[in-house]
């Protein structure tokens, strides 16, 4: 079975800005049958805002931005959310990405900060880091 997960704005802004690590070889392997990625409209609104604030640090025009963040919607899992639990994690917005994450039934969020996510072990989810997601997908082939 394929994992389900959810990307943390962190790093889909590292995989924006550059083509070399982790970040961007999760990003480029979205919709390719690895994985499924889950969003929410809130969490599309936080990417769209966050990458285009920051367009010119990333080098991407906003219709690039746009098509990109289109293409996961294409390929994505659009879940609604009926329900909050904030506040439960220190950072209202990381609040948003859990949410996201449990009504996806997903198995993890993939972040940079792993600490801002702890105590989500109770929804049945693991943070993991870019890097180790990508081992975790070569361990199971």
């Amino acid at each position: 079975m394929k994992p389900k997960i959810v990307l943390d704005t962190n790093v889909l802004v590292s995989a924006l800005r550059s083509r070399n690590g982790a970040s961007f070889q999760v990003l480029s392997r979205v919709g390719h049958g690895e994985f499924n990625i889950v969003l929410s409209v809130p969490l599309v609104m936080e990417y769209e805002d966050v990458a285009k604030r920051m367009s010119r640090s990333i080098g991407l025009r906003h219709d690039e931005i746009d098509a990109i963040i289109d293409y996961m919607c294409h390929v994505g899992e659009l879940r609604g959310i009926f329900f909050l639990w904030r506040p439960f994690l220190k950072d209202p917005l990381d609040d948003m990405v859990l949410e996201a994450a449990f009504e996806g039934d997903c198995d993890y969020i993939i972040t940079h900060n792993i600490r801002d996510f702890e105590g989500i072990e109770k929804f049945g989810l693991r943070a993991l880091r870019p890097g180790a997601f990508l081992r975790r997908l070569e361990e199971k082939k």
